[in-house]
């Protein structure tokens, strides 16, 4: 059981009806601090915006406790009104590093972002992607044609990265899933599992012709010409969950749901 019982409580919800109407019975009931004063922040909606929350209180560093009213709600608990000084009490936590992108782009400044789900490349026309691979400064794919490429975190490997036929990674693995998007060559390639201290490189190849954008979950810039990503150890994210639902039991369990 965790010991930390916050005192001050923001309660945000996302803009859904079903999101609203929960955030005012549960302020109704228990209140909610204001978020420049608050200990703990109840997310109220789905993954989207538990990403969003996320973020914005990535510097603070505040623990996250997410209750569903979205669709697929991964990263969040079951929705309760009952009982929820008791349920943070009592909640286990996990501790989740993002990943730093560096977009470069021909004259122009570089991009920095950090992404809690994945880095994605996607090829923005017609033509596909070129694009040649380096990690740890080791050229290993000297070239990939695909229609994009990505880096998942472990958190993110359910997202994105199992949708593009990519593993599902433990939190505990201390891996990162690097993930192709429709490869076309070479044709067999499916990814790699990188230790989660790896630096990886994307060069684009013929830039001009065909043009790649990079996305850090919410940040995409356009054009890039090189991406460098690595994992973000200096920033931790702190999600809360109820015990036996905690987030590395649903990644374990996500791999055996047909």
């Amino acid at each position: 059981m965790n010991a930390f019982a916050p005192r001050r409580v923001a309660i945000l919800a996302g803009q859904s009806a079903e999101a609203q109407k929960a955030r005012a019975a549960l302020v109704t009931r228990y209140g909610s601090a204001a978020e420049e004063e608050a200990e703990v922040v109840v997310a109220l909606g789905g993954d989207g915006f538990m990403l969003e929350t996320l973020h914005r209180f990535l510097r603070r560093g505040l623990p996250v406790y997410g209750m569903n009213r979205g669709s697929v709600g991964f990263l969040m608990n079951d929705y309760r009104e009952d009982d929820l000084p008791a349920r943070l009490a009592a909640a286990q936590t996990a501790i989740v590093h993002p990943l730093r992108m560096v977009a470069l782009r021909d004259n122009a400044p570089s991009v920095e972002a950090l992404a809690i789900n994945e880095v994605s490349l996607l090829r923005e026309s017609r033509q596909a992607a070129k694009i040649r691979i380096l990690v740890d400064g080791k050229a290993r794919l000297p070239e990939l044609i695909c229609d994009g490429i990505l880096v998942s975190t472990p958190a993110g490997s359910t997202a994105y990265n199992l949708s593009a036929h990519g593993p599902i990674v433990p939190l505990s693995a201390n891996l990162l899933p690097l993930t192709p998007i429709s490869a076309f060559r070479p044709r067999r390639w499916r990814g790699a599992l990188l230790p989660s201290d790896a630096t990886v490189v994307f060069d684009i190849l013929e830039a001009e012709k065909r043009p790649v954008a990079a996305v850090a979950d919410y940040t995409e810039v356009r054009d890039v010409t090189r991406v460098e990503v690595r994992e973000a150890r200096d920033v931790s994210l702190t999600l809360m969950f109820d015990p036996d639902h905690g987030l590395s039991e649903r990644i374990i369990a996500e791999q055996f749901t047909v």
